[in-house]
Parts: C-alpha cells; sequence; structure tokens
C-alpha cells in the first residue's frame, strides 16, 4: 500500500556557471546547470548553517506498516551532481507534536539503507547524432567509434544493470523528421549494432535541421516523462546532442528552439557535443545547458564523448531512494522530517512531512 504524500515546498533556483578545459584548450567543458528541488530548509533550531550540498527531493511516499520512502537528487553547491552515496552518510531526524525540536532517529535501529530504486525510477538517455552530409563524409568513422566508447561508459553493467535505465539513439539531417536508430533499450550490445549499422548513404536530405532535431527530442523527452508518470514511476531523461554545424533547414526558428530546452521539464538535462569549426558554441552551449564540449577536429571526437558520458552517467547516479522504519504509530498525526547528508567536509539537508497514519510495528 502506498500512500503519495503531496507536502512540498519548492526551495531556490541555482543557477550555475563553469567551464574548463583541456591543456591545448582544444576540447571545452561548459556547464552551466540549474537545480530545482522540492522540500525546504531544515528548522533553525537543528543550528545546520549553510548547505554545501542540495537534496531535491523527487518523490516520497509511505509503506505500511511503518515504511516511509524518499527519492531524491543530490548535487554540489556547483550544480554538479553526487554519485556514490552510502545509506551511513545520511541523518535521519523527526520532530513529533510532542517535540521542541527534532530527534535523530539511529539509523541501525531504524534500518536505513539506499534501496534499488528500479521499482519506483526510470532513467532515459537519448542519443541524438547529426548525420547530415558534411558528417557522412568527413567523420562517420569517427563518430561510430565515439557514440560506442559513450554507450559502453553511460549503459549499466553486470550486476548494475536493471531496466530502469534505457537509451535510445535518434538522428536527423535535413528533413522534417527525427529519425529513430533504435528504441529505448536496455542492452548495450543492440545499441552498438545500431551505431555499427550506419551507412554513408543512410541520409537523402544533406542539409542540418537542428532546431527541429531540439525541438522534437524534448518532446519526446516529455512523453517518457508522461508515460512514467500515469505508471507512477518518477523519471529523469538526458538529451545528448551532437553537430558539426549550424541550423541549415531554416524550417524552425533558434529562439523557439532555445524555448523549449529552457522550459522544458525540470528531470530533463540537456549536453551537448560540438564538431570542427562551423558550429555555433554560444548556441549549443545554450542547447546544452548541463554540460556543453566542443572539438577542433574528429580526432578529439571520442575524448569529447567520454567527458560527456562521465556526466551523464553521474546524473543518473545521483538519484537516491532512501529508505526506513519510522518509529512513529497511528494516531500520531503528522510529523517533520530532516534527512542530513554529510559527503566529507560538505554537508546538505532537506526537510519534509510525513503522516503516520495507520503506522503499526514492524517494517514491511
Amino acid at each position: 500500500m502506498k500512500n503519495v504524500l503531496r507536502y512540498f515546498f519548492l526551495t531556490s533556483l541555482v543557477l550555475v556557471f563553469f567551464s574548463c578545459g583541456n591543456a591545448d584548450d582544444d576540447v571545452n567543458f561548459n556547464i552551466n546547470d540549474g537545480e530545482l528541488g522540492q522540500g525546504k530548509e531544515p528548522d533553525d533550531c537543528l543550528g545546520f548553517g549553510e548547505n554545501d550540498l542540495l537534496l531535491s527531493i523527487q518523490d516520497q511516499f509511505t509503506t505500511l506498516p511503518g515504511k516511509v520512502s524518499i527519492l531524491f537528487k543530490v548535487s554540489d553547491d556547483m550544480g554538479n551532481p553526487v554519485s556514490g552515496l552510502t545509506a551511513n552518510q545520511f541523518t535521519i531526524y523527526e520532530q513529533g507534536r510532542n517535540d521542541d525540536c527534532f530527534n535523530i532517529i539511529s539509523s541501525s535501529e531504524s534500518q536505513a539503507r539506499i534501496s534499488p530504486n528500479s521499482q519506483v525510477f526510470n532513467n532515459n538517455t537519448l542519443l541524438v547524432l547529426d548525420l547530415s552530409n558534411s558528417v557522412l563524409q568527413g567523420s562517420l568513422e569517427e563518430l561510430k567509434s565515439a557514440s560506442i566508447s559513450f554507450i559502453n561508459n553511460v549503459m549499466p553493467t553486470g550486476e548494475d544493470e536493471t531496466g530502469s535505465f534505457k537509451m535510445a539513439i535518434y538522428w536527423f539531417d535535413g528533413e522534417d523528421e527525427l529519425h529513430a536508430l533504435n528504441p529505448l533499450s536496455s542492452s548495450a550490445e543492440e545499441l552498438t549494432a545500431a551505431i555499427n549499422g550506419i551507412t554513408a548513404d543512410i541520409s537523402n536530405d544533406p542539409s542540418t535541421d537542428l532546431y527541429g532535431a531540439v525541438i522534437k527530442s524534448t518532446k519526446k523527452a516529455e512523453d517518457l516523462l508522461k508515460e512514467n508518470n500515469n505508471s507512477e514511476i518518477i523519471g529523469a531523461a538526458s538529451i545528448v546532442l551532437f553537430t558539426d554545424g549550424t541550423d541549415q533547414a531554416s524550417r524552425y526558428k533558434e529562439a523557439d528552439a532555445l524555448k523549449a530546452v529552457e522550459n522544458a521539464n525540470r528531470n530533463i538535462s540537456y549536453f551537448s557535443i560540438g564538431l570542427g569549426a562551423e558550429i555555433d558554441t554560444e548556441v549549443l552551449t545554450k542547447i546544452g545547458k548541463t554540460a556543453s564540449v566542443f572539438a577542433s577536429n574528429k580526432e578529439e571526437l571520442e575524448n569529447t564523448f567520454n567527458q560527456i558520458s562521465q556526466r551523464v552517467a553521474e546524473q543518473a547516479n545521483s538519484f537516491y531512494l532512501f529508505e526506513y522504519c519510522t518509529p512513529k504509530r497511528d494516531g500520531s498525526g503528522e510529523s517533520n522530517l530532516v534527512i542530513q547528508l554529510t559527503d566529507g567536509n560538505s554537508k546538505g539537508a532537506v526537510q519534509t512531512k510525513f503522516s503516520a497514519n495507520g503506522f503499526t510495528g514492524g517494517c514491511e
């Protein structure tokens, strides 16, 4: 039995700009990542001070006889995702109706844990490739090699492989269509075979409909999140777009493409990869609002894809399903909850609420 709680509060929007490059400045890595979280700042009685980490609550629910589950994303104060956290890095505080402030809840006694989130969370990546004539004639083999490396770096394997992480591959040229190369799949082998199947004669239109690709891929990502929501699953998506030029088809307006990115669901991340001297780095940086990478020649292409793959993987692995068994019981009403995270010298905390209606002894 699952009761979804709706007592969420919006925190402030954090917008950060950051850039770095390799020693020769051939590759530029630009990040301007925004995080919008649900929840609120912890009560002053706890005396936590300023947060270095941001916990963005995506959803929370309770399960009888007494389990509280919270799905959230963790970012640092630069907006970068934080992955690899464990349950012992979190401290639980509860405030009941008779408490002036919050009491620590023992992590061991409450069986606190980071649980597999595959049942409540899906993460989908859309790899969108420019296969216009300039790419097909000048850098196809390098693009295929870089794309395969990206797939291998991003897709979970072995014990980490779950059906909750999938990737789809699309491509565009000058046509008014975002062509599907491979539908959503959790199989790296299937995705790799699709990339290997690209041939130089795949396109019938040598132009570049870049803005159309941005608008259409955003629509596909939005639709995926809606499908997840209809299935009571929290979803996140990443759009990774590669191009070696500017929009030539002029079918869609630049302003409309950038508006689609800016107004997209907050759980859609955007990454752009640009190749060569003909790209518009300013536009691609706005399209890749989470991260942008630019390579001056095709020999650097795989390196740039690898940089983005690290960001995409970190983004996916920065979502956590934290669960614990509360000591609150039926009749105790609504309780305040604070979760504090300690990661080295950095700390962050978020406050929310839950109802203990129907709670009894035991957990699961």
